[in-house]
């Protein structure tokens, strides 16, 4: 069987393989991707107190900052960390840990216009994950909005680029 054929995803979710992602999956797959976001965040931080260490030992004190800066770093990080990941791969570390992956309309890979406005969405209104759990298409708002959809993908195998004609 190819990569990424029915051989590799695991019989007791082969039911699920394509169909939209629930609530809870989904929630979890973000609650890790903000893990990540805190630990580059963190990493970030200990990298440049200890430049400032390296070029000043002597007069050395941790750097601080506003936390109104952290938090616009933090949500800056995040939006460059979601599209990134949904633009190359359709997925987040998260999503990946999870088993799903975020596609256009035409289950495709999304275009970058379309990664960087979901992840916009995404971090302004990130209430808008918990339509899911009213949609009958467990579509969040963002999915709604901008025709994308998290699918549950087990399969490994290269991401599908999206189609020179789809629109952004």
């Amino acid at each position: 069987m190819t990569a990424g054929g029915p051989a590799l995803v695991p019989r007791e979710v082969r039911a699920y393989q394509g169909r939209r992602a629930g609530v809870v999956s989904r929630f979890l797959a973000a609650a890790v991707d903000l893990l990540v976001v805190v630990v580059i965040m963190v990493g970030s931080w200990v990298a440049w107190a200890s430049l400032l260490f390296l070029l000043e030992p002597v007069s050395f004190r941790f750097p601080t900052g506003s936390v109104l800066l952290g938090i616009g770093a933090g949500l800056t990080v995040l939006v460059i960390y979601l599209t990134g990941a949904w633009f190359m791969t359709g997925r987040t570390y998260g999503n990946r840990l999870m088993g799903l992956r975020v596609v256009n309309f035409r289950g495709t890979r999304l275009r970058l216009p379309t990664a960087l406005l979901r992840a916009v969405v995404y971090v302004v209104f990130p209430i808008g994950l918990f339509w899911v759990a009213v949609s009958r298409e467990n579509r969040s708002l963002q999915d709604v909005v901008l025709r994308t959809s998290v699918i549950y993908d087990w399969a490994r195998r290269r991401p599908t680029p999206p189609a020179a004609d789809t629109p952004g």
